[in-house]
């Protein structure tokens, strides 16, 4: 038996394996598939430090997502935490689940950094690292917002894109933007531009979508002036110029002439970046059972919901590109992309190999003849077949609460719980149910709720557990109460810890918002210069 391992038990007495910082290094690099992941809330591992190319899945969150960011369940996992015992008890989970190579790593990330190697704060940063470094690499042009507000008001012949998906969109947004997110806009960015002395200027957020979004439509061979907004809303905030919130406009579908300009485009980009393409066959022959597959739809949402593969994930080019670590856990995994004429999959790849990816595919005339399912992705979610759990109804529960009988417990982000939830609703983490439960009156019944009810339903017997108590679920889910007609009200009274289970982006901060853009600005553009020594830095070059 490896002597490096050692023998550490959960809550539950399961006995785990856990592994030094040293043997982890050595399994990095050693070309076989693993997944590092950890589940500390996003915004502690934001905040205290991770490993570089560690996927974050909160335990809060695990029977969720895992089934499609670990697809297969014989893969090398290696669970990784702040050195408080979580990791012990998502190993546990996962290995209950069936998955059967999981290890702990022994100390967490504090533990990683004891032994020499390097934690990074934030979350996304192999992507954001990125955009940095193509911003160096091929010197991306990029306009700040003064010199884009002179241009607006000198009357200069401007089309402003912005890359990031509709909702953020609409949260605010540069006046007069169109919403065209990333891999969209080389698809659609043909039939949007009127003359060839338009000047198209790409907007994200922050800097990363602007950097790709740009060098795609340069790359694309678009011939207007391309540039990427410096520092994107958050730089336009800081300009001092106000955002627009609540805007509808949307790129059109490419017409005709515009989608065969575009397609071009993708095969010369798929030349210059040895872009790879399979067709049907072979796809079947990529389906092995020792070797991760991730079939991934690039589209936008509303086109899977429409009709995609069956077993394939809901990623948006732009989107996988910026957070490539939320969708593929897996590394050195292999990665085929469809769409429905391989513009938007070709553009995603050629960043996806720039990125370090080697086994990526597109995968040619994806749905010709093929049965699509409808709707959201279809992944399990782990347990939830197994839960028991007690509901009510959106209308038995606005009984219990007019009659003073019920406290719910609300299991969404501290964002959405923010923004709106049931009245006088408790926000709680689940992950930390022994002591934010605590805040709830004892005597009422106890009722969960989240977003859609399944989360809620999946953690019901933890907080029964941890509250010594009876937990019924709200059938549905908030959405649930929300259709039935009930109000929401929105505000942090009711919080039971610390907002830290997400990291908040710098607008969405409720104080000190330019302090917040500053140092989120500093970190990213400092980014790359912190992981250009890390020895997991792999960025592929191409001329």
């Amino acid at each position: 038996m490896n002597t490096t391992l050692n023998i550490a038990e959960d809550a539950a007495g399961e006995r785990l394996q856990s592994i030094t910082p040293q043997v982890l290094r050595r399994m990095l690099d050693d070309g076989e598939e693993i997944v590092v992941l950890d589940v500390r809330e996003e915004g502690v591992f934001a905040r205290d430090g991770h490993l570089l190319l560690a996927a974050n899945l909160p335990l809060s969150q695990l029977e969720l997502h895992a089934s499609a960011l670990l697809p297969r369940r014989s893969v090398r996992t290696v669970v990784c935490d702040g050195n408080d015992g979580l990791a012990a008890l998502a190993a546990a989970r996962l290995s209950r689940y069936g998955y059967t190579d999981v290890t702990v790593l022994r100390g967490g990330a504090p533990g990683w950094a004891d032994a020499g190697y390097r934690l990074y704060s934030g979350v996304h940063v192999p992507s954001k690292a990125f955009g940095e470094y193509v911003q160096h690499r091929y010197e991306t042009p990029e306009v700040t917002p003064q010199t884009l507000a002179a241009w607006k008001a000198d009357g200069r012949r401007l089309v402003i894109l912005d890359s990031r998906p509709l909702e953020e969109y609409r949260r605010n947004t540069i006046p007069g933007s169109v919403d065209c997110p990333g891999a969209e806009l080389p698809y659609r960015v043909f039939g949007l531009v009127p003359s060839a002395d338009t000047t198209v200027v790409v907007n994200c957020g922050g800097r990363t979508r602007a950097i790709i979004g740009a060098q795609s439509l340069i790359n694309a061979g678009l011939n207007n002036p391309v540039f990427a907004l410096k520092d994107g809303t958050q730089g336009w905030r800081l300009a001092g110029f106000e955002l627009a919130t609540g805007a509808t406009q949307v790129a059109p579908r490419a017409a005709a002439g515009a989608l065969a300009e575009a397609r071009h485009a993708a095969e010369r980009v798929a030349r210059r970046f040895d872009v790879r393409s399979i067709d049907r066959p072979e796809l079947e022959t990529l389906r092995d059972a020792a070797r991760t597959l991730y079939l991934v739809d690039v589209r936008g949402p509303d086109e899977f919901a429409a009709g995609h593969l069956p077993g394939s994930i809901s990623a948006p080019g732009g989107q996988l590109v910026q957070a490539t670590d939320r969708y593929l856990g897996v590394r050195r995994a292999r990665v085929v992309l469809v769409d429905d004429d391989g513009v938007r999959a070709t553009m995603t790849a050629a960043w996806l190999v720039q990125l370090g990816w080697r086994d990526v595919f597109v995968l040619r005339e994806a749905f010709a003849g093929q049965t699509l399912e409808t709707g959201p992705a279809r992944h399990e979610v782990l347990g939830l077949g197994a839960s028991r759990a007690a509901t009510v109804g959106a209308n038995e529960l606005k009984a219990l609460l007019d009659r003073g009988e019920a406290a719910v417990a609300d299991l969404d982000t501290s964002l959405a719980y923010r923004e709106g939830h049931i009245p006088g609703a408790w926000h709680v983490v689940r992950s930390r149910f022994a002591e934010n439960l605590r805040a709830l009156p004892c005597d009422k019944r106890l009722v969960l709720t989240s977003r859609d009810g399944v989360l809620a339903r999946v953690a019901a017997g933890d907080a029964a557990r941890a509250a010594a108590r009876d937990v019924a679920v709200l059938d549905g889910g908030t959405s649930a109460w929300i259709a039935a007609g009930f109000p929401l009200e929105s505000g942090t009274d009711r919080m039971t810890g610390p907002a830290d289970d997400i990291r908040y982006r710098a607008l969405e901060q409720t104080a000190n918002v330019e302090g917040a853009i500053r140092e989120y600005l500093e970190w990213e553009v400092n980014l790359l210069r912190a992981v250009k020594s890390d020895p997991d830095f792999s960025f592929r070059k191409f001329a």
